[in-house]
């Protein structure tokens, strides 16, 4: 090494602050121990992986805690904020927190639904590809520079096209997976294309840098980058489904493995949404009259289909419980989208976007909540329809009012406070950015959303049919998923300023 590069080298080394790489590396490290592991221990010991990729994700997340304390200033891997690849600023960690906990409580329920899956799952490879999935997707929102973005996208994806299709023999999971991967690789294509032409306009890959020299782009530059912009936009619809692509939902979480579509529904979403503001607002603000208008349009399409979609869902007479929560997720997906089309108006973008953070993570917590009951119910119904929770107060008299708060929190209604806090919060987004008509199409699609949840929240207290289903005794990684999302919910509605302070913090 020559002595020019000695001393340059050190002091990378010493300027590295291991605790804010800790989390997406505590994840990925114990992926690799998972896939050493899986070769030497025995089949009737393969529950130990489940424990360990548990344990490796609660300590990833624990990690997180002592960073979000507002003490530490923020973290450039470089040193140099300008030219930087890897930030843990109180955006990245934040949604850090929101993937983590959202992998962790799947853990939670894959300890045991890895064995109850129609056919069984292959442990080893299983928790390998979970782990594997979150450290990307925990990598993505510290990604400051185009090439990280788009290889911490494809270690969050690749591996989730492998967990929707490992049941072996299932032809619903061989589509889904199918049907998955095909759209993920089409917006990988796009965006990479997209990507393309914004570094041929601008000559760098760090988005501070494109932010500043793609305000200097004029001719024929200017129609590359605008071209740029598009199909980089369109890459990320792909990932957080918003319409017109969002085909590949339904099918997908029906399909999958029930823990995988919760994983995806929350972890899914938060790295493409992470992925897209980072692209918007923090690497193309002087291009807001581009983007602003297309988020804008893909925002009302997006919750206005998802809502009618999971309307329409009641025509049929056995429709299942996971398929409405998945065209819930399509239109949930639609307000999220709302303050990012927003913050290309506002003269606050940050606290448009912290708008954003707040919604995704009360929708995260409710909605995983949902799913882990969605778990329960399954293992007694496997169809799992909605015609199934007929009667869970009588069975579960806990479970229902849990599912209920869920659903309510979802909803936007009492006593889910957190739920109506984060409407009210995106809502004010679009009407301080004067998007008055986008503000209006909330409010309606809020309405019909009403009616699909507050039905399914019916159901639960009406007299069973027949004989109550019997869950026998609930295994500790499910109950301990349930109580987590619940104890979450419940707190959050009774101090929302937990969340909603994000909305007044710079992110970035």
């Amino acid at each position: 090494m020559s002595s020019l590069a000695q001393p340059l080298a050190a002091s990378l080394i010493q300027s590295v602050d291991w605790l804010a790489i800790a989390p997406p590396t505590i994840a990925a490290v114990v992926a690799l121990v998972v896939l050493v592991a899986d070769l030497f221990v025995d089949d009737r010991r393969k529950a130990l992986l489940g424990r360990l990729s548990v344990a490796g994700l609660a300590a990833a997340t624990l990690m997180l805690l002592p960073l979000l304390d507002g003490d530490r200033a923020t973290f450039c891997l470089t040193g140099d904020p300008a030219v930087c690849s890897y930030t843990a600023d109180r955006f990245t960690l934040v949604l850090q927190l929101l993937v983590l906990g959202g992998a962790l409580v799947a853990a939670l329920l894959s300890v045991t639904g890895v064995k109850d899956a129609r056919g069984g799952l292959p442990e080893g490879e299983f928790w390998f590809l979970l782990l594997s999935s979150a450290a990307g997707a925990a990598l993505l929102p510290a990604s400051r520079d185009l090439a990280t973005l788009i290889v911490a996208l494809e270690v969050a994806s690749l591996p989730a096209f492998a967990l929707v299709g490992l049941r072996q023999g299932d032809r619903r999971s061989s589509e889904a997976a199918l049907k998955f991967f095909l759209s993920s690789v089409t917006a990988t294509a796009v965006s990479l294309m997209g990507v393309s032409f914004v570094y041929a306009a601008t000559g760098s890959l760090y988005l501070t840098e494109i932010a500043e020299r793609v305000q200097g782009v004029d001719g024929s530059l200017l129609t590359l980058t605008r071209t740029g912009v598009v199909l980089t936009l369109v890459g990320f619809a792909f990932k957080t489904a918003a319409v017109p692509f969002h085909f590949w939902v339904p099918d997908t979480y029906v399909g999958a493995p029930l823990p995988v579509a919760a994983y995806l529904s929350v972890v899914g979403k938060a790295v493409g949404f992470s992925g897209l503001i980072l692209v918007t607002v923090v690497a193309l603000p002087s291009y807001a009259d581009v983007w602003g208008p297309a988020l804008a349009a893909l925002a009302a399409l997006t919750m206005t289909v998802g809502n009618v979609g999971a309307l329409r869902q009641q025509s049929t007479r056995a429709y299942s419980a996971v398929r409405l929560l998945a065209w819930s997720s399509v239109g949930q997906a639609g307000y999220l989208l709302v303050p990012i089309a927003a913050a290309a108006w506002s003269d606050d973008a940050e606290r448009s976007i912290g708008s954003t953070v707040a919604y995704a993570l009360m929708y995260g917590v409710v909605n995983l909540g949902a799913f882990a009951v969605a778990a329960l119910v399954g293992r007694a119904r496997q169809l799992n329809r909605i015609a199934d929770y007929r009667g869970l107060y009588a069975a579960s008299p806990l479970t229902a009012l849990l599912l209920a708060f869920f659903l309510l929190c979802l909803a936007g209604l009492p006593p889910g406070i957190i739920g109506l806090f984060a409407k009210v919060t995106v809502f004010s987004a679009a009407v301080d950015a004067g998007l008055g008509w986008l503000a209006v199409v909330m409010a309606v699609n809020v309405v019909i959303a009403l009616f699909y949840y507050l039905q399914w929240t019916a159901l639960l207290f009406r007299a069973p049919e027949g004989e109550p289903a019997r869950y026998g005794r609930l295994p500790a990684p499910v109950t301990a998923a349930i109580a987590v999302t619940a104890v979450l919910g419940i707190v959050l509605s009774g101090a929302p300023q937990l969340v909603l302070r994000f909305t007044d913090t710079a992110l970035f």
